[in-house]
């Protein structure tokens, strides 16, 4: 693996990006995060590795901005299992299941692009009958289609 592209943070709190010579904003450092980028953050006097701060700054942003991942108590949970025996064990089990979860991903996506590209009118044909049972069996006066009890055996 390459060396990381250094970021230094001064302490007027901007951020300068050594490898392009220019100072940059969080949502550029997001850009790095989304990209794959191996970076670190250091403050830029005392050298300090600062790269979990910006990273959590990053997640603040975004879960203030919208759609959050976190729960409350999802997030009460990670809460109270700081300091105690099994903190190792959290931190090892989000890591496992955040790389399953990527994995399971990008899994779909190449499945999904396949789909598409060997027949997309049978793909999008599929996607719309699904779409349309689904409606079906939400609808509480079958008004969408009467023989909905008709089509699907019963179970």
């Amino acid at each position: 693996m390459s060396e990381p592209r250094v970021i230094k943070k001064y302490p007027n709190r901007r951020l300068y990006d050594t490898a392009i010579s220019s100072y940059i904003t969080v949502a550029d450092v997001r850009k790095l995060v989304v990209e794959d980028v191996n970076f670190v953050v250091v403050d830029a006097k005392s050298k300090e590795d600062l790269t979990r701060q910006v990273l959590l700054q990053i997640i603040s942003e975004e879960e203030d901005g919208g759609s959050p991942i976190f729960s409350s108590e999802l997030l009460s949970q990670i809460i109270r299992s700081y300091g105690g025996n099994m903190q190792n064990m959290v931190t090892s089990y989000l890591e496992k299941s955040m790389d399953l979860f990527a994995e399971q991903q990008k899994a779909l996506r190449e499945q999904t692009r396949n789909l598409i590209d060997t027949n997309p009118m049978q793909f999008m044909t599929q996607i719309a009958e699904r779409n349309l049972k689904m409606w079906q069996k939400m609808s509480p006066t079958g008004m969408f289609n009467p023989s909905t009890d008709k089509d699907e055996p019963k179970e």
